[in-house]
């Protein structure tokens, strides 16, 4: 005779069910309404679909350093675009870290986010055969910055594998729970 346990089946559930918005959650989220900041090298791009044309204007996008605080203060630069897309973007950015606020034409916030220009690797020989290329102890990460409004986070390895686990879990009490559901009950 087997006796089945509903709530054990229903705790395992629970858990596969707690663990995918966990892992979806580790993942950077596409962003509504508000900015995307990325870097290519020197160069720091912004784009929004938040801002409306006032006056032939799109609004402004401001480049602050690390010691300035005001919008007035970055390197402002017009934004440029259409009804469904307008940006902005600056060229020749030392390396650091940088915040990028974008202010329509109707004096609204459409977003700020802080970006890592990264320092470029400097050109290297290329390797003779008798030596083994190692990747350099000085060369930085790239990870990708997310988040919407003051909150960024840097999403690198150790949080993407945490989420493939919290995945992996999920699919494997799937599939388990599906799999014992499909077998005839004996009594």
């Amino acid at each position: 005779m087997r006796i089945s346990s509903p709530l054990l089946r229903s705790g395992l559930t629970a858990a596969a069910a707690a663990a995918l918005p966990v892992a979806l959650a580790a993942a950077p989220a596409a962003a509504g309404p508000g900015i995307s900041v990325s870097t290519t090298g020197t160069t720091v791009s912004v784009t929004t679909t938040a801002c409306a044309q006032l006056n032939g204007s799109w609004g402004t996008a401001s480049l602050l350093s690390g010691s300035q605080r005001d919008f007035a203060q970055g390197r402002q630069v017009a934004l440029s675009g259409s009804a469904s897309g307008q940006s902005a973007a600056w060229s020749g950015i030392a390396p650091g870290t940088y915040t990028v606020i974008v202010m329509c034409s109707n004096n609204s916030t459409a977003g700020t986010q802080t970006v890592i220009v990264s320092a470029a690797p400097s050109p290297s020989p290329s390797p003779s055969p008798s030596r083994s290329a190692t990747p350099s102890a000085s060369a930085s990460p790239r990870g990708v910055m997310g988040g919407l409004g003051g909150a960024v986070q840097d999403y690198g390895t150790p949080t993407l594998v945490a989420g493939g686990a919290l995945v992996g879990a999920g699919v494997i009490a799937g599939a388990w729970f599906l799999r014992r559901r499909s077998k005839p009950y004996r009594f």
